[in-house]
């Protein structure tokens, strides 16, 4: 991923609402969720909610497909793991870092 980009996405997920939706649909897994079901579940109106849907589309981080009359909204696994890993491309100045918490680096132990 490049820096444009990443920074397209992260935009995408600096507000709340948008950042709400953006995890309940990454929580619904391959399925991906409907707008209504998206609006029920996190009590966005739709209006509301169709404005934030859009901004992560073009931010590249959920895919629409339509269903006859309908849309379903699916997380882009690869392009969210894709930002993950450009922003910690850079860790622990390129040594293996352990599994602890808050990625705790080998770079200090002896």
């Amino acid at each position: 991923m490049d820096e444009d980009l990443a920074v397209k996405a992260l935009a995408a997920l600096a507000q709340s609402s948008r950042l709400r939706v953006f995890r309940a649909i990454v929580g619904a897994g391959p399925e991906g969720l409907q707008p209504g079901q998206l609006s029920l579940a996190l009590d966005v109106q739709a209006n509301t909610l169709s404005f934030h849907l859009k901004e992560l589309h073009h931010a590249g981080l959920v895919s629409v497909q339509r269903e006859g009359r309908f849309l379903r909204y699916r997380a882009d696994m690869a392009v969210m793991q894709s930002l993950v890993g450009f922003l910690t491309a850079h860790c622990c100045q390129g040594l293996p870092c352990t599994d602890m918490p808050l990625m705790t680096c080998k770079a200090g132990s002896s």
